[in-house]
């Protein structure tokens, strides 16, 4: 899977997890050039804190369209540390 932005592949992996039709890419999946720590949080039920990225590629910004679980809950415990996208990220094959 490809998760591309701006015309840039920002993340690619063969072992993305699928919740609630979202694609978890593994960590080091992702180009870490691309994502810059944002401050938001949300909270979801089942699975915990939140925290987000906003992705900065070729000079254009697309604020909190990456987020992940640092901590989860024993339910979530397989998506701990991956990264999903909106926002306008294209997920594909």
């Amino acid at each position: 899977m490809k998760a591309i932005w701006n015309n840039e592949i920002i993340a690619e992996s063969d072992n993305t997890i699928v919740i609630e039709n979202n694609h978890y890419f593994p960590p080091e999946s992702i180009n870490k050039d691309f994502f810059k720590a944002s401050d938001l949080h949300s909270t979801c039920a089942w699975k915990g804190e939140a925290s987000y990225y906003t992705l900065d590629v070729n000079g254009k910004e697309n604020r909190d369209a990456a987020w992940y679980y640092p901590e989860v809950s024993q339910l979530a415990k397989s998506i701990k540390g991956y990264i999903a996208f909106w926002r306008g990220v294209e997920v594909v094959k």
